[in-house]
């Protein structure tokens, strides 16, 4: 059982362990430099198709966005000003729709109830939860209300909640159209796929006109769909006399710049003023007499009448008990009653007869109570009675006692700075003392790279965590090697870069090293430090920096082979005549054959024209002599492999004639060198050819080759067609069928009359066929009644025969007699 609990124990500290890799395979901006930038650029790319296929390409209204974009994968641009904490793939978060700020969804909920705490903390209990109050944001300050606080996470477009972890999008982005209403509204929504920071301007394309409206519209992009055609825009002015003089604009006009003399309201004086205020007042009082005849108006410049005299009618006396009608010339007088108005104090009234001026002030003894009510006094009314009690309760910091004299119990928020160091450790709380935690520190930090040029803000506290930014400026380090310049690199901190530049030292052989410099070479040092027992541990080798001897040369160097066969391309360091395995191929002193020997070097070669002359170390030529014999020829020359034209052949040969019966012996050399009417002389037996024509006679020609001719001269006989007549001609002309012998009037007739007596022998013949086939038949029938019963039944019905069985004989006689004669 121990056993089995220690095994239960490590397998879920394992599963622990692979639950924390995976996530920390996610994490967001910290671990963001690894990503690959052709990655980003891609996932930038899909996130803007949609938009720049609607502006053919045009990105310059993405330069927020795609900061916005670029900060989501940047190391450290994703900060959580609450907690001051990256913010990572793997976390719920929360943008702010003012500021577009992320937040952790935890500090952001954290944040909305402290605020809210905040501000309802000096409420007293009977206007606790009247109102909704609103919590800020903590960046912006953009309020929102109780109810709006964030209770679930979603991705920046609000559609899907909790959006899963893909590689290839966006951090805390769904993959879907934004579709979000543009600001200003338009009535289309935004393109881009869900992203972080605010939409662009819409790009979609509608046609308006100028703010004018005389020009014809246009299309233009709905986001600058204003616009101006620059020409006068014409509208009549407020002063309605002048039009507006400038270009095309939006919104009302200016007023009218021009100067026009103008009377005042009262029209007693005139001057110089904007056509834009034509309504002035002078400074002159009025003193038009008023209707009483008795006063002037005293008011100052003014249009209309002047009224009637203010002292007219019934008038009141100063405590407003009696009124009183009098001409305008005279003063109201005082009654003589009891002033009884309300003195400053608001309880008591005034005791004095009435009065013109102003009431005096309570000076009756009262016995008051202070603000805290802890003390009494009688003292006048119209002083106030503050006591020296210190108030002893705890502000709303909860730290701190009010400490006001005479204090009514709502003590006032603690004027104290709260001082606390913030999370940044840099700066203190300049708030005045509160509870809860403090603000965010509301100061940035420079982080810059090692030059200086490339510069991100972070929140103060985050520049000793947050790795610095990637400068695109080429680093200005002086090059350590011995290169003038040093390759070009972007700017970085600590060492360079080994150089990979050619090292281009002079070689002993004049080239140039052509390897990567190796003035900085790290080379491991090993054997340095002896062990100085067995229970001592092997200390790791050092890496020492040091400078590299120059490799061997191996710039290709074109060698000639030792037999001069072909050309290669060797290193110079080991450039040297060498053998190319092939066969030496120079002409022997045969002239027929060349030297079979592996390639070698050959000597006595002083000049170009022999360059494929064989030389003392090629082989001998040992073969026999194997040029062509003239044309039919069969013997080998005699000689062994020799230059030159072998000698004439000087044997006979023994060959047949041309019909094939005799043999002849021809000297080879005269045969080899007769044409072709003198061999046909040589060949031939002189006797007649013995072939036999087509015709069937024999050849008349002497011994000749190829074919016999067909112009037969032998006479044969030719008969006509009855074979009567004969006649001798040419056999040839019979061939041609240039020759007929036809018949005579006697052979005709004789023809004729052979005919006839063959007809009548035919019609004989037919004629004793009939009649025995008539016997036959006779004998037939005769033998068939022979045979018939002679009882036969009376009630059988003799059948009548038809017309074909009772005329069949007379029909089939004749017809078998005419096949008999044609047989």
């Amino acid at each position: 059982l121990t056993s089995q609990k220690k095994f239960d124990e490590i397998k879920k500290a394992n599963e622990a362990a692979a639950k924390k890799l995976v996530g920390d395979q996610f994490s967001s901006s910290s671990d963001e430099d690894d990503e690959d930038e052709e990655k980003q650029g891609q996932i930038l790319a899909k996130t803007f198709t949609i938009y720049t296929s609607q502006t053919d390409g045009g990105a310059s209204e993405l330069e927020r966005t795609r900061q916005y974009m670029n900060e989501a994968f940047q190391s450290g641009a994703m900060t959580c000003l609450i907690c001051i904490a990256s913010v990572k793939r793997n976390q719920a978060v929360w943008s702010c729709c003012g500021c577009y700020c992320i937040f952790h969804l935890v500090c952001i909920q954290k944040w909305a109830k402290d605020s809210l705490f905040l501000v309802s903390s000096p409420l007293t209990d009977d206007d606790f939860g009247k109102k909704d109050y609103p919590w800020p944001c903590p960046k912006c300050r953009f309020e929102y209300k109780r109810s709006e606080t964030p209770s679930r996470y979603y991705c920046y477009c609000g559609k899907v909640e909790n959006p899963p972890l893909d590689p290839w999008l966006v951090p805390h982005s769904c993959g879907q159209i934004c579709e979000k209403e543009f600001k200003p509204s338009c009535g289309h929504k935004c393109l881009l796929l869900c992203h972080p920071g605010p939409c662009p301007p819409c790009p979609k394309m509608v046609t308006t006109t100028c703010h004018c409206k005389k020009a014809k519209p246009l299309p233009r992009r709905c986001s600058a769909k204003e616009w101006s055609c620059c020409l006068p825009c014409g509208r009549t002015l407020l002063c309605g006399q002048h039009s507006c003089e400038n270009p095309c604009h939006a919104g009302d006009c200016q007023p009218c710049p021009r100067v026009s003399k103008q009377r005042c309201i009262c029209g007693r004086q005139t001057a110089e003023r904007l056509c834009a205020s034509p309504q002035w007042q002078c400074e002159q009082v009025c003193g038009k007499p008023l209707p009483c005849g008795n006063h002037v108006c005293e008011r100052v410049c003014h249009a209309g009448p002047c009224g009637d005299c203010p002292r007219s009618g019934k008038r009141s006396c100063p405590c407003e008990k009696t009124k009183f009608t009098l001409p305008c010339t005279e003063d109201v007088p005082t009654c003589g009653d009891s002033c009884d108005k309300v003195l400053e104090c608001g309880i008591h009234k005034c005791s004095q007869r009435c009065h013109r001026g102003p009431c005096e002030i309570c000076r009756q003894e009262v016995e008051k109570q202070c603000r805290c009510g802890k003390h009494t006094k009688r003292m006048p009314c119209h002083k106030p009675y503050l006591c020296e009690t210190k108030c002893t309760k705890i502000r709303d910091c909860q730290k701190h006692q009010c400490r006001r004299k005479c204090c009514p119990g709502n003590c006032p928020p603690c004027d104290q700075v709260c001082g606390r160091t913030l999370t940044c450790r840099n700066h203190k709380c300049p708030s005045g003392c509160h509870r809860g935690s403090c603000n965010p520190c509301p100061e940035t930090v420079d982080v810059k790279c090692n030059c200086g040029k490339t510069v991100i803000k972070v929140p103060c506290g985050r520049e000793r965590t947050i790795k610095p930014p990637k400068c695109k400026q080429l680093c200005s380090r002086p090059p350590t090697c011995h290169h003038s310049t040093q390759e070009k690199h972007y700017c970085h901190f600590g060492r360079c870069p080994p150089c990979h530049q050619p090292c281009q030292k002079p070689l002993t052989c004049g080239h140039l090293c052509p390897v990567p410099c190796h003035d900085e070479a790290l080379v491991k040092q090993t054997g340095l430090h002896q062990s100085a027992g067995p229970w001592e541990q092997p200390s790791e080798p050092v890496f020492i920096q040091t400078a590299l001897p120059c490799p061997p040369c191996e710039v290709p160097v074109p060698v000639e082979c030792l037999g001069q066969h072909e050309v290669s391309p060797l290193p110079c360091h080991s450039a040297k005549p060498y053998s190319c395995k092939r066969f030496c191929g120079r002409l022997l002193d045969c002239q027929n054959h060349t030297c079979m020997k592996e390639c070698h070097r050959v000597t006595n070669l002083n000049s170009s024209a022999d360059g494929k002359k064989a030389g003392p170390e090629c082989s001998q030529c040992e073969e026999e002599c194997t040029k062509p014999r003239p044309p039919g020829c069969p013997h080998r020359c005699a000689l062994p492999c020799h230059p030159g034209d072998c000698p004439s052949c000087l044997q006979m040969l023994k060959i047949k004639c041309h019909c094939k019966l005799s043999v002849l012996y021809v000297e080879c050399l005269k045969l080899t060198c007769a044409d072709l009417e003198e061999k046909e002389l040589l060949i031939s037996c002189k006797n007649q050819c013995p072939k036999e024509l087509p015709c069937g006679h024999r050849c008349k020609e002497i011994c000749h080759s190829g074919s016999c001719p067909l112009n037969c001269s032998q006479k044969v006989k030719l008969r006509c067609l009855c074979k009567r007549l004969k006649k001798e001609i040419q056999c040839n002309k019979i061939q041609e069928d240039q020759v007929l012998l036809e018949c005579n009037a006697l052979c005709k007739e004789m023809k004729r009359k052979e005919s006839e007596i063959k007809e009548a022998e035919a019609r004989a013949a037919i004629e004793e066929e009939k009649r025995r086939q008539q016997a036959e038949l006779e004998a037939f029938e005769n033998r068939l009644k022979g045979r018939r019963k002679n009882k036969r039944r009376r009630d059988e019905i003799e059948v009548e025969q038809s017309s074909w069985q009772k005329y069949k004989n007379l029909i089939m006689l004749p017809v078998f007699g005419i096949a008999v004669v044609m047989v």
